[in-house]
């Protein structure tokens, strides 16, 4: 989900032909937070070459929304919390949380608590944090694609706007599947209630605070991969100017995907198509670096 939102996040920077000024490696450096610093360098990967970029490298753009500006500081953010949680669950994966537990050394056998799923429960819900955030920035660069006022590209990304209706209910589930994260992602881990007469008094509600993961990713999928539908779509509208050779690769795949909306057709299948693209695990090595998943 962090691959598909930066790859994302860069398109769409490129379809309203934003600036790359605010990835400057000084500004994160004079924070000091890693992950933003990480974010950024790849940002600044993704746009390396860009015949877009270079197209209005003087256009005297001062500052672009929240939204497409802060990409590091929110990504980056959301990349730490997933880095920690990495962390905590890589270790709970080898743990022992049997109860009681046998130390053959000696022969003990002590009750203990190592089944309290608390450190498994903040982890979920640090997740579940990050993948709202993913989500919820995405689903604004869309909305932002679609106002022709900040993005100067047509109405709802379509020609003859006034007939078509473009990617406006694509956004309108966008931002439909952000809306439920939100509720999705309240804390699992402060909820608890007492069982077992009281013996079992404080509980995590880990097994919940996880099993919404599922659904919530399922959602950010669909937002990102609506997100970078359109802005591809965006992109389309500066041809015969070309992006960086990586982002220019990526929409080579998401049009092996999709195809490029003329007039308006049923949007189903463009959208789970794209939620496919957005939970590939195949991004370009300078993101796939940045992943916890990969970078263990």
């Amino acid at each position: 989900m962090l691959g598909a939102g930066l790859i994302a996040g860069a398109l769409s920077l490129e379809a309203i032909r934003g600036s790359a000024k605010p990835f400057d490696a000084r500004i994160y450096k004079a924070r000091g937070q890693q992950g933003q610093i990480a974010v950024a360098a790849a940002m600044d990967a993704l746009l390396k070459g860009s015949g877009i970029m270079d197209s209005h490298i003087h256009c005297g753009r001062v500052q672009d929304p929240y939204s497409i500006r802060c990409i590091p500081q929110v990504m980056g953010a959301c990349l730490d919390n997933l880095t920690h949680a990495a962390r905590i669950l890589q270790i709970e994966a080898n743990a022992a949380s049997d109860n009681p537990l046998v130390f053959t050394d000696n022969g003990d056998v002590i009750s203990g608590g190592n089944f309290h799923a608390e450190p498994v429960a903040f982890a979920a819900d640090i997740i579940a944090l990050a993948v709202a955030e993913i989500g919820a920035i995405s689903e604004r660069r869309l909305a932002l694609l679609l106002d022709t006022g900040l993005s100067a590209l047509p109405p709802f990304l379509v020609a003859d706007g006034g007939v078509n209706s473009g990617f406006m209910i694509a956004q309108v589930t966008a931002a439909a599947l952000a809306s439920e994260n939100k509720s999705l992602s309240h804390l699992g881990s402060v909820d608890s209630l007492p069982t077992s007469a009281n013996q079992e008094d404080h509980v995590s509600k880990a097994t919940y605070a996880a099993r919404r993961l599922g659904a919530m990713c399922d959602n950010t999928a669909a937002v990102v991969g609506i997100e970078a539908m359109a802005a591809a779509q965006g992109i389309e509208f500066h041809r015969p100017l070309r992006s960086s050779t990586l982002l220019e690769q990526e929409l080579m795949r998401i049009r092996q995907a999709v195809p490029f909306l003329d007039k308006d057709r049923y949007l189903a299948p463009d959208i789970a198509a794209m939620c496919r693209w957005a939970n590939q695990a195949e991004w370009p090595e300078q993101v796939a670096a940045l992943l916890p998943t990969y970078a263990q």
